[in-house]
């Protein structure tokens, strides 16, 4: 490295070029890096979805759900199978350990789900997502009519996908546009009861017929001179005149000829449009609501840029003239442009303030401007590694470049005020640059290590957690270790270049009342304390005791309950509305429109000083069983007060709920990132479902709803969907000549309608569904009237062949490993952390439950947010722990001592102490609780507090090396030294943190804490180590003496030629 720097004095335009290159090449890596909020959280699940129109959950769960788990069980890493059945449709969830190569792993998935044939004829085919429904949307948007036209949006389902959907999902970046409403088109086939007895067919004979006429298969080619001919056998229902003339049966007549029965015989044919499922409204408006997720990797903000072209496209051209107009109701990309900013702006704002501090301590522009040439260089080239990488530019990568503004300045500092001082000592320009940088490259390097390393072990952390971790732990490695290789190439070469002339004029700078004069009474201060504590090493050694047990108490006492991860302060709240099971479409769209109606004053500006904030966009899509609304307010400061407006009118309806929050920047359920979920597993619903009903009582008790705690079951429990059963009477079916199936298809067609097969249809996909006369129109007490025809063409009553009877039956069935499962989920307020939340649950509330149970197959585990916790803390500690590991065998290493290293760790508790300080202090302001991205704070703290004591240490053996000093005189003249670049380092590192802590804005809770726990750290271990460090090294003069003899490994280093 010695010739490293005797080069780059010696050319210094090559050192110019080369930097320029990095600067280069990083501002060209920074083009292609995908901007995102924050980093992609790869979750190793896969998840199955069937569909099954029409099915029960019962149905679901035995015919679908059952043979999809046994199938799927032995599945290699799988480590948990979840599903849930719903009414139509079923999902099983998949999740694997960590680390699992889930390329390979939907690859086998995939080929298990090909060798399934046994699952009903009715249902979908198995479809494979990659994540569950955690995704988070970029952007949602609406399709209203435009002002003053008379177009109903609920006609246009055909329209939507193939016109808005389809384009969008064409969007480089788009992965999927999700959408709710729209109803497509069918064709219905009413059937004449009489008609079927009149020609004796039952409803079994005209679904079969169905499925049978239409065919469309290519039969190969046939070559005739110089053509082939494609063959193509075509028997189709398209169109209502091909459907009408589909040949049900043949009837042979007196005479022996052949009469085809066709189906417009004993049926009309029509058109229409499917039954409403949902209601949705943007602002009081009638509209579909879509969402479009993004694919992985992708740059959200282009991405978002021609998602909106096209918006603006679709409306223009296509949507217009049909008197549309699609809104764009949420975009993520706000968010980000204003937290990018806001990472962006404290760069700047904390860079000024460091080069400002900079400015008092050296006094003169040209050494200050050296040492700032370092912030873009370390900064802008740290964009090269993230792009080789393949990680992308987000809150936290800047955070973490943000905070590296300090840190790439230390290395710089250390060798521009070694150099700058030898150069006032009277050493011409070239020499003191040279010997200034030759004197601390090593230790700087050492420093730097400490300040890498300690992130390997959070890097390769394989949780969640840890890949947030990744991009500010790498964006912090690589911009230190860029500034060691410009403070030992830039720094001496361009101080070589502007320190030249007369010496004089860098021994005398200009003076500032006021500050100097307290700067040499703490310089003072520090000398005699050192000189005290060396000579009277008693009572430094009791000195030092007190301050470390001091800082430990302080810890142990002061220590905040932790969380998991932020929410975030996004502009948009999202509320689910729970309403009874068995309720209908209507009676829920009737409670979404009491929580639209509390809204609407605030998006038509009818707004009170002292009530909440104006509403921007307001949006619901109500559907039977529940529903679904989000906002948005003009102030995004304020948008949290939006929680009441549209919970309070849900609160009113008896058995209803609502669970309203921020959304959340880490995950789209309901209970976010602060939500614990209890699991009770067992083999029988009945044998489970009391123990959530108490369980569910204890914790409403235990944290009630007036205090901001939701808490709910999962299903909802409060009543079963009411449901009519009807059972076949097998004597009496075969009686009729009809089989169990048979009756049930004939009972679904007279009823709703069955759907028998799809055909293309005006350029999409419809169904032809098989109905009654009078289906869908049935009161309850029709039912057991329904006609149904026997085999011999008698009609019978339902309730001639089977018990009708009314029931209650779950509206959702959940297993966890094959188990009858129930869920309940807890989101305690925001004052509350997450630790006290489960110390509650885990320490009073279970065992008192367990101690009540007597079934022991019963199975309670506490999971969601708070096992995530429970395993990232004690990963934390563990990897905490082996950093520090790290850091003192590396000191080991390069100061050949085990006793020197140990007294550098010893600054560590101290720091610690400060970042629970700076916390305290803040939580007076500003409520920041203790996640675990401030703890990464405390992982920042333990890597760079240890670098000012390193620099002691290693000044200390020098001058017993060098200058043949006795081992107290030597630590007091290190500690003499060092007193200035100690506070100029760590003073621009704290001004540098300023803007980190104090600035408000979009994304600043995810890195407020981090920085608060630095900035405190610091503070106080920037005199902790002039305190505890002299007094230590005078007790461990043997070790100094021993080091100096043999030479530390920094000193071999600094010393070769």
């Amino acid at each position: 490295m010695i010739a490293v720097i005797k080069s780059a004095i010696e050319r210094p335009v090559a050192v110019i070029a080369v930097m320029a290159l990095i600067v280069m090449f990083g501002f060209v890596a920074a083009r292609t890096i995908p901007i995102q909020m924050s980093p992609d959280i790869e979750k190793p699940i896969l998840q199955v979805r069937v569909n099954w129109a029409g099915a029960t959950p019962e149905d679901v769960d035995r015919e679908v759900v059952n043979r999809l788990e046994d199938e799927l069980s032995n599945l290699s890493s799988v480590e948990e199978i979840s599903s849930t059945s719903r009414t139509g449709s079923a999902r099983v969830t998949l999740t694997y350990a960590v680390g699992t190569d889930m390329d390979k792993a939907l690859t086998l998935l995939l080929t298990k789900l090909s060798g399934i044939t046994n699952l009903p004829d009715e249902a979908k085919a198995p479809q494979v997502r990659t994540s569950n429904s955690d995704d988070s949307p970029i952007a949602r948007l609406a399709l209203t009519a435009l002002p003053d036209t008379q177009v109903d949006v609920e006609n246009l389902g055909s329209f939507l996908d193939t016109e808005i959907v389809s384009r969008l999902e064409r969007v480089p970046g788009v992965a999927e546009v999700g959408y709710f409403g729209g109803g497509s088109q069918q064709m219905t086939i009413r059937i004449d009861p009489d008609k079927l007895v009149r020609y004796r067919l039952s409803i079994s004979e005209v679904v079969a017929a169905l499925r049978q006429s239409s065919a469309v298969i290519s039969a190969g080619s046939v070559d005739q001179g110089k053509r082939t001919y494609a063959v193509r056998t075509q028997a189709d229902l398209f169109t209502l005149q091909t459907a009408g003339t589909a040949v049900i049966r043949n009837d042979m007549t007196a005479d022996g000829q052949l009469v085809p029965i066709l189906l417009q015989d004993i049926a009309d044919l029509s058109i229409e449009m499917q039954k409403r499922t949902s209601f949705r409204r943007l602002n009081g408006e009638n509209a579909l609501i879509l969402n479009a997720l993004r694919e992985q990797g992708t740059n959200v903000v282009q991405t978002m840029q021609r998602l909106q072209e096209v918006i603006e496209t679709l409306n223009r051209d296509t949507l217009a003239k049909r008197g549309l107009v699609l809104n764009l109701v949420y975009d993520e990309t706000k968010y980000i442009e204003s937290a990018l900013n806001l990472v962006q702006q404290n760069i700047w704002v904390g860079g000024l303030l460091a080069l400002s501090v900079l400015i008092l301590f050296l006094r003169t522009a040209a050494p200050t401007l050296i040492i700032a040439a370092a912030i873009p260089i370390s900064v802008i080239g740290t964009f090269v590694a993230i792009a080789a990488l393949g990680l992308s530019i987000n809150v936290i990568s800047l955070a973490g470049l943000a905070f590296a503004v300090g840190m790439v300045v230390d290395a710089s500092i250390v060798s521009q005020e070694n150099i700058f001082r030898l150069r006032q000592s009277g050493m011409d320009a070239a020499r003191s640059a040279f010997h200034g940088a030759r004197q601390v490259w090593a230790p700087i390097l050492g420093s730097a290590l400490t300040t890498v390393l300690v992130f390997i072990p959070v890097i390769m952390l394989d949780l969640p957690v840890g890949q947030l971790f990744r991009d500010i732990g790498i964006a912090i490695s690589v911009a230190v270790l860029i500034s060691v290789l410009v403070s030992a190439t830039v720094i001496p070469s361009i101080s070589a270049a502007l320190l030249k002339g007369d010496a004089d004029r860098y021994s005398h700078p200009f003076r500032i009342a006021g500050l100097d004069p307290l700067a040499r009474l703490v310089h003072r201060a520090m000398v005699s304390y050192a000189t005290f504590a060396v000579k009277r090493r008693l009572i430094g050694l009791g000195l030092v005791v007190l301050m470390i047990s001091s800082a430990g108490f302080a810890v142990y006492r002061f220590m905040p309950q932790i969380d998991y991860l932020p929410d975030g302060n996004a502009n948009f709240v999202f509320g689910r509305i729970i309403v009874p099971p068995g309720y209908s479409i209507d009676e829920t769209l009737r409670i979404a429109e009491k929580m639209e109606q509390s809204a609407e004053p605030l998006w038509q500006g009818q707004t009170e000083a002292d009530g909440p904030p104006a509403i921007s966009r307001f949006f619901f899509v109500a559907y039977a069983g529940g529903a679904f609304a989000g906002a948005a307010a003009e102030d995004p400061a304020r948008v949290g007060e939006l929680k009441r407006v549209l919970s309070r009118p849900v609160f009113s309806e008896p058995g209803a709920n609502a669970f309203v929050r921020q959304a959340s920047l880490f995950g789209r359920s309901v209970g976010g990132s602060r939500s614990i979920r209890i699991d009770i597993t067992g083999s029988d619903l009945e044998i489970i479902a009391p123990v959530a009903w108490r369980l569910n009582g204890q914790l409403s008790r235990a944290f009630p709803r007036s205090e901001g705690n939701q808490v709910r079951i999962i299903p909802n429990l409060s009543s079963g969907t009411a449901q009519i059963r009807i059972s076949p009477d097998p004597v009496a079916l075969s009686a009729a000549g009809l089989t169990a199936r048979q009756f049930a298809e004939a009972v679904d067609v007279l009823n709703d309608g069955l759907p028998v097969l799809q055909i293309p249809f005006d350029g999409s996909l419809i169904d032809i569904v098989l109905s009654g006369q009078d289906a869908g129109d049935y009161a309850l007490s029709d039912l057991g009237g329904l006609p149904v025809i026997g085999q011999g063409g008698e009609i019978y009553r339902v309730d001639q062949l089977a018990r009708v009877e009314i029931i209650s039956a779950p509206q959702e069935i959940r297993r966890i490993g094959g188990q009858q499962a129930l869920s309940i989920q807890l989101r305690p307020h925001e004052g509350l952390p997450l630790e006290a939340a489960i110390a509650e649950i885990e320490g009073t509330i279970l065992p008192a439950l367990f101690a009540e149970i007597d079934d022991q197959l019963i199975q309670i585990k506490v999971k969601g947010a708070a096992s995530e916790l429970a395993r990232t803390w004690t990963a934390m500690q563990l990897n905490v722990m082996t950093a520090i590991g790290v850091i003192f065998l590396l000191m080991v290493v390069l100061l050949r001592s085990f006793i020197l290293p140990a007294i550098i760790l010893l600054v560590i508790p101290v720091a610690s102490a400060g970042g629970i300080g700076g916390l305290a202090i803040l939580n007076l302001f500003l409520r920041q609780p203790l996640d675990m991205l401030t703890m990464l704070g405390f992982v920042i703290l333990t890597g760079i507090v240890v670098n000012n004591a390193i620099l002691m240490i290693e000044q200390t053996v020098l001058h017993i090396k060098e200058d043949k000093l006795a081992a107290a005189d030597a630590i007091i003249e290190a500690t003499r030294n060092r007193i200035r670049p100690i506070f100029m380092s760590t003073l621009t590192s704290l001004f540098g943190l300023i803007p980190l802590v104090v600035f408000p804005g979009a994304g600043s809770e995810l890195y407020r804490g981090i920085g608060t726990v630095v900035f405190g750290g610091l503070a106080l271990s920037m005199v902790a180590t002039l305190l505890i460090v002299p007094p230590l090294l005078s007790l461990a003069r043997g070790s100094l003496a021993a080091s100096a003899r043999q030479g530390s490994q920094l000193l071999d280093f600094s010393g070769q030629s």
